[in-house]
């Protein structure tokens, strides 16, 4: 993979945690779902695994969590925000 494209990746990567950051900051949403908010957060900082596959990780989580009834809708478009930042993270 390109330099390029890779570094398109992480700046993509780090929108989209900025982007989650304001559910898992706002107390006014669930604690749930700004825990599982949280761990989509930290998964995405896991230099461990490539971004392809933080992304896709991230992506299953929140296209699921967006699903629960219990996420206010304020909160349910940012998170689809996030995922549609997410759909562009490509290897």
């Amino acid at each position: 993979m390109s330099s390029k494209k890779a570094l398109e990746n992480e700046n993509k990567i780090v929108q989209a945690i900025n982007t989650i950051n304001i559910v898992v900051d706002n107390t006014n949403i669930p604690r749930n779902i700004r825990k599982v908010a949280k761990e989509v957060v930290d998964g995405l900082k896991d230099k461990k695994l490539s971004p392809g596959v933080r992304a896709a990780n991230a992506l299953s989580v929140l296209e699921e969590v967006s699903q629960d009834p219990n996420v206010p809708s304020f909160a349910r478009v940012t998170l689809w925000n996030a995922v549609s930042i997410l759909e562009g993270v490509r290897e």
